[in-house]
């Protein structure tokens, strides 16, 4: 509305949708008590309204009286399918409505990691698979399709994407992220981003960037652990992501990690959530509290004594909404603000921020969803052909000889705990992982006192999906036969004997091996699900040695969402792939890939380590790292990892020729061009990514060795070249200098061209004629193909 307009509206100035929002929230400020502002910052389980799937008249009036700022997971703490979640959503907005006083309607925020997590929601492959496609063109349209899903269910936040750079995979939550690399971690996080925002947030969903930071850097690889990270580091690897995300992709959420940096709890870091995110970078949407951090800062970090004082050290530090449930945020904040603890101006700036998103999602105006259209929406024929897609091109051949594809062969003795297990095919953040969390709370193991009601639907979930024995099954008839030969995790060697037998009388061998990931005491991957050791777990290991004992021809497939098995498992298996963790299209893919119908193009976002004792183990160390002064190797073994970041085979050949520095002088404003040419030199249709790569060896501070700066996924037909260019922002070869100023520096810069860390040349130099303070241009790289 423009100073010359005068609007036609006469109700409450906050609902006058021709009004600018700031002055929208400054009239809806000016009319909210203390009770009703400190309502805002807080939010309510799903099961704190209800107990069945109707909300009863007046419930909100009673639980919420002053109103709350968000709902917390209709669609993943409950049975509810999509129709019935959109019409407890529409339930409880109704009541928050039209039973409080100034009726301002609740975010609604859901889990995403995978897909919505909800009962029938379209499963995609876990994050550690999405990144191996090196295509984040296809994260971009997941997280689209997960926006559509979310918005029909009544849904309008996700606490995603992860953007936790990983380097140890004894992490349990190391299958969340998009593995180790900084640069890979943004360009997929950032695609994500786009895709659930959307073009505005009238109709797109906020992106929550987590966990704010280096969550993925701790002491052994254990959930919660301190982390130790030195400025410099932090900030060009473990920050650059999240910075990505707020610059250029205008993030409108974080999420702070649960762990500490150098004493001081993520969620108590003014540092890092006011001086970094807000002032340094201009990030001016919320920060939202990971689940039950503001108490931890009491019973946890043991940094305050007590509710209140977890309140004010909380809000002081940047963190604006309490998740899950309203706990430090409510009487405790109100104590703080009528004692002058906290500044009733902190609390107008914060509530000004949580207002401002629930107007840009048009909830004033539009706070209900279309009941009978959401069911339609949950898991369409697109979005599970999208899952498919995305799980062909996720799977990494990290090794074969010549034993795949799988044609025709006589028999296939299918082998493994995870052959004819379709739930292990699932993420940490799946809906039917959390079904299992939330049903063992009940019973043994509610550690956050989560007040789940006895009557409150949660149940078992019959996953409708094919297994891997199943899909195989669909092509090769009886030739598959199948023996389980033991569990993921426990003791059991009695179908050991079934399993070698089956084995030493087939053709081939596909054993299907890895982790179940979750939250449960039974899993081995997923949250607070760390280990101390990267081999198969529980007996598996065993049976693998023994199959392999047979001399059959073994394709081992690794369903997991890190690196695991041993290193003798890798040597003697005549043919490895990682599948991840690929969801519900999964089985479907493995056996496109097993089959030849699909080649695998898929590349490592992660190093695998031989051993445990090898972590860390990336690409990218400093020059004066990745091996042993003087000698080299361990006395023991080698330094180097068993595939390098990057790697993956394929069913067909490529070669990169021609490559071309085209710019081999540049000013610290420009970009670097530089082309090749890749051809399919085999004689099957295939995919390559091809990967460029610089090494600054002169600059005033110590630089990795190599860093991955671009990169493109090109299809190419038998015998078929196409030419790739890059466009490369000097700026982004910058770096932190010792006075902790982003800088370029003048001097010669070394460009490597590949198909992996390990497998590339030095295709020319370029040289920098001036240097200085820059941008970090997040405008990022380009490239034709």
């Amino acid at each position: 509305m423009t100073a010359e307009t005068t609007s036609t509206y006469d109700g409450p100035a906050h609902l006058d949708p021709e009004m600018p929002i700031e002055r929208r929230v400054a009239a809806l400020l000016a009319e909210m008590t203390i009770a009703e502002k400190v309502a805002q910052l807080g939010s309510a389980w799903v099961f704190e309204f209800l107990t069945g799937d109707d909300l009863e008249p007046g419930t909100v009036r009673r639980v919420s009286p002053n109103g709350v700022g968000q709902i917390t997971r209709i669609a993943g703490a409950s049975d509810y399918t999509a129709d019935v979640a959109a019409r407890v959503a529409n339930q409880i907005q109704r009541q928050l409505v039209e039973d409080t006083r100034l009726g301002i309607p609740a975010i609604v925020h859901e889990e995403i990691c995978s897909g919505l997590m909800g009962r029938g929601a379209t499963v995609f492959p876990q994050a550690i698979g999405v990144a191996c496609t090196f295509d984040p063109s296809l994260n971009e349209r997941i997280a689209d399709a997960i926006r559509v899903q979310m918005r029909s269910a009544g849904a309008h936040q996700g606490l995603s994407p992860v953007l936790d750079v990983c380097r140890d995979p004894r992490w349990g939550r190391t299958e969340e992220t998009y593995g180790e690399d900084p640069y890979l971690v943004a360009r997929m996080g950032s695609a994500f981003v786009d895709g659930l925002q959307g073009e505005t947030l009238a109709d797109g969903v906020i992106a929550t960037a987590k966990h704010l930071v280096g969550y993925g850097a701790s002491d052994g690889g254990m959930n919660w652990a301190p982390v130790h990270l030195p400025e410099r580091e932090l900030r060009e690897v473990f920050l650059h992501p999240f910075e990505d995300a707020v610059r250029s992709h205008d993030l409108r959420s974080v999420m702070n990690a649960y762990h500490e940096l150098d004493g001081v709890p993520c969620a108590a870091n003014d540092w890092l959530l006011q001086d970094v995110l807000r002032g340094e970078w201009g990030f001016d949407g919320i920060v939202v509290s990971d689940y039950f951090a503001i108490d931890q800062l009491d019973v946890y970090h043991h940094v305050v004594s007590g509710k209140e004082d977890a309140a004010v050290l909380g809000l002081e530090s940047g963190i604006d909404v309490e998740l899950p449930s309203t706990d430090c945020y409510a009487d405790a904040l109100i104590a703080a603000i009528e004692s002058e603890r906290i500044p009733l101006s902190t609390i107008d700036e914060v509530v000004g921020r949580i207002l401002r998103l629930k107007f840009e999602l048009g909830l004033f105006e539009n706070p209900y969803v279309d009941e009978a259209a959401a069911l339609a929406a949950a898991d369409t024929p697109h979005h599970r052909a999208l899952a498919r897609e995305i799980a062909r091109k996720s799977v990494v051949l990290l090794a074969n000889d010549e034993v795949l594809p799988i044609d025709a062969p006589g028999s296939i003795a299918v082998i493994g705990p995870n052959a004819d297990d379709v739930r292990n095919l699932y993420g940490d953040y799946s809906y039917p992982s959390h079904v299992e969390s939330l049903l063992e709370m009940r019973t043994t193991d509610n550690v956050f006192d989560i007040p789940i009601p006895d009557d409150f639907g949660v149940s078992e979930l019959t996953i409708d999906a094919p297994s891997i024995v199943a899909a195989l099954r669909a092509r090769f008839g009886g030739a598959v036969r199948h023996a389980r030969g033991c569990g993921v995790n426990d003791d059991d060697r009695s179908g050991f004997a079934e399993a070698v037998d089956l084995a030493a009388s087939s053709d081939v061998v596909v054993l299907v091996v890895g982790d179940k990931a979750g939250l449960t005491v039974d899993c081995t991957s997923g949250e607070s699900r760390d280990r101390s050791s990267l081999d198969l777990p529980g007996v598996q290991e065993e049976l693998a040695r023994a199959v392999l004992d047979t001399g059959t021809p073994v394709v081992t497939v690794l369903v997991s969402g890190r690196p695991c098995g041993s290193e003798l498992v890798h040597e003697r298996s005549a043919a490895v792939i990682a599948a991840w963790l690929p969801g519900e299209e999964g089985a479907e893919a493995i056996a496109d890939v097993l089959t030849g119908v699909v080649n695998p193009g898929g590349k490592l976002a992660m190093s695998f380590p031989r051993s445990v004792g090898q972590i860390p183990v990336f690409y990218g160390h400093k020059v004066s790292g990745g091996r042993s002064h003087w000698k080299g190797d361990y006395v023991d073994g080698p330094t180097s990892p068993l595939y390098p970041f990057g790697h993956g085979l394929s069913y067909t050949s490529f070669q990169l020729d021609d490559a071309t520095v085209e710019t081999p002088t540049v000013g610290a404003s420009d970009r670097i061009a530089v082309s090749v040419a890749v051809t399919n030199t085999g004689s099957v249709a295939g995919d390559e990514v091809v990967q460029l790569y610089v090494s600054d060896t002169g600059a005033s501070v110590t630089r990795p060795v190599i860093e991955l700066k671009s990169f493109v996924r090109v299809s190419l037909d038998p015998c078929q070249t196409r030419r790739v260019r890059f466009e490369v922002p000097v700026a982004q070869l910058g770096f932190y200098d010792a006075s902790m100023d982003y800088v370029v520096e003048p001097g010669p810069i070394d460009i490597h061209i590949g198909t992996s860390s390990a497998d590339r040349f030095c295709a020319g130099t370029v040289t920098v004629t001036d240097g200085g303070p820059v941008d970090k241009a997040f405008d990022g790289d380009r490239f034709v193909v």
